[in-house]
């Protein structure tokens, strides 16, 4: 019978030499410990006080990483995302080593790659909780957000937010913040000047952890900066401006916007947030230059990007949360400063037509999801209930918006957007279908002054809803 012959046997010095291999292995990976100490040794030459070097070639060179290094190093990086070798790292004292060469190093791309070791560590519970239990890591740690160089705030960023994501961590790294106010400059520089997006939306995500899980903090940074004049010319001063929270926020949003959805997103959560407290309500609107520009910018995405006519319906459900936070912060601004000349009633009409359309694209997709419900699985069944959770938070706020606008418009305003085409029959039957009966004194008194403009579309509105 044939078949493939047997391996020949091995010798005893094979033997030995195949259990030393075995050994060698970290966990049941196939990554050499005796490789990864040599590594980790050369690292902590390099953080070791005795081997700092002064002078001024010696610091150059210290800025470059030898291409040799920078190789192993990086197979570290790659390594460290398996738990076994993330595992194997803490017990050898690993991040004691990052931490030496993150306060000795100059060189910008080897304090990158130990951060994000470090950063994939923390992905691991019990090592982020070690990590975050060492103050003089956490020290050296937030002190990387004052680096110049991106991709290292870029994987402080990574780390920073990993942690604030593991509840048993995050108040921790909240109160270390906390303690260090020039945090708030260094993150509101990135946000008013860097153009890398990848940067900006990590930076994103962490205020908006930060501002989620910690009012207090957020409202500290609300104030940080307010106390300067609005007007007070920066040229004459020696001084760094101060940062104001808002303005960082929308230049970073106006950054990401075309590029990342998700980033625009996530700072658009970031206003939605700052608008669930007076404080950051008057951020907004005090400061004319400010909600101008929050407005202009919020007015912009929703009339010329988001959801257009030209769309089909079912790209609500890409941009549903994003249109939320939009919304919501437009609602806040409009019903809390209706007197400013950026809000004055001419564009109006755009604005009602675009809530009009968000909502019968909304009841396309209700109407789907239905006709989908029956034939899907449980599991899909579940995303289906998501998806209509959030579809009603957006028509909640919709509504709240769109009942906000109806209450000041005029008869110009009205005669406009029916000139215009964007009231017509059909969209005020859908206006009053969402708005009722919930905001029923609304739809009454939009009716009346309907009745002056268009006696006959007023009657026939009117008789729809008895």
């Amino acid at each position: 019978m044939d078949r493939n012959p047997s391996p020949p046997l091995l010798t005893r010095e094979e033997e030995e030499d195949e259990k030393v291999a075995g050994g060698d292995c970290i966990g049941d990976t196939v990554y050499s410990k005796h490789w990864l100490f040599g590594v980790l040794s050369e690292l902590l030459q390099i953080s070791n006080p005795e081997n700092a070097k002064s002078s001024s070639d010696d610091e150059e060179e210290q800025m470059e990483l030898d291409e040799k290094m920078e190789n192993e190093i990086c197979r570290v990086w790659d390594m460290s995302m398996d738990e076994d070798v993330a595992l194997f790292l803490q017990e050898f004292n690993a991040p004691d080593i990052f931490m030496g060469v993150l306060a000795k190093s100059k060189c910008p791309r080897l304090r990158e790659i130990c951060v994000g070791i470090l950063g994939n560590m923390a992905c691991f519970q019990e090592i982020c909780v070690s990590i975050s239990s060492d103050k003089n890591l956490g020290q050296v740690l937030l002190h990387c957000l004052y680096d110049s160089d991106p991709p290292t705030l870029l994987e402080t960023n990574r780390l920073l937010l990993t942690c604030l994501s593991q509840t048993e961590v995050a108040s921790v790294w909240v109160e270390r913040i906390r303690e260090y106010p020039a945090i708030y400059d260094s993150i509101c520089f990135i946000m008013s000047s860097s153009t890398n997006v990848d940067l900006l939306v990590k930076v994103g995500e962490v205020v908006d952890k930060l501002f989620d899980l910690d009012e207090k903090l957020m409202l500290e940074w609300i104030k940080n900066g307010a106390a300067e004049p609005v007007d007070q010319p920066q040229q004459d001063s020696e001084e760094q401006p101060a940062f104001r929270i808002v303005p960082s926020v929308l230049e970073a949003a106006k950054q990401v916007r075309s590029e990342n959805l998700e980033g625009l997103e996530v700072y658009m959560h970031i206003l939605q947030l700052l608008t669930t407290v007076d404080d950051g309500i008057q951020a907004i609107i005090q400061c004319p230059i400010a909600g101008k520009d929050t407005w202009n910018l919020l007015f912009d995405l929703v009339c010329h990007e988001f959801c257009q006519p030209d769309d089909p319906p079912i790209i609500l459900q890409e941009q549903k949360t994003v249109l939320a936070s939009v919304f919501s912060v437009m609602s806040t601004i409009y019903a809390s400063q209706t007197e400013q000349e950026y809000l004055k009633l001419e564009k109006v009409d755009l604005l009602i037509d675009s809530l009009i359309r968000v909502l019968q694209n909304m009841e396309h997709c209700r109407k789907k999801a239905e006709n989908m419900t029956e034939s899907n699985t449980d599991e899909t069944k579940s995303d289906l209930v998501e998806d209509d959770f959030h579809l009603k938070i957006l028509k909640d706020i919709s509504c709240e918006f769109l009942s906000n606008i109806f209450q000041t418009l005029t008869k110009e305003t009205v005669s406009q957007a029916l000139k215009e085409g964007h009231l017509s029959k059909q969209k005020c039957l859908c206006v009053f279908q969402n708005l009722l009966p919930l905001y029923s004194p609304v739809v009454e008194d939009f009716l009346k002054i309907l009745h002056d403009v268009d006696k006959t579309l007023a009657d026939d509105l009117g008789k729809s809803q008895v």
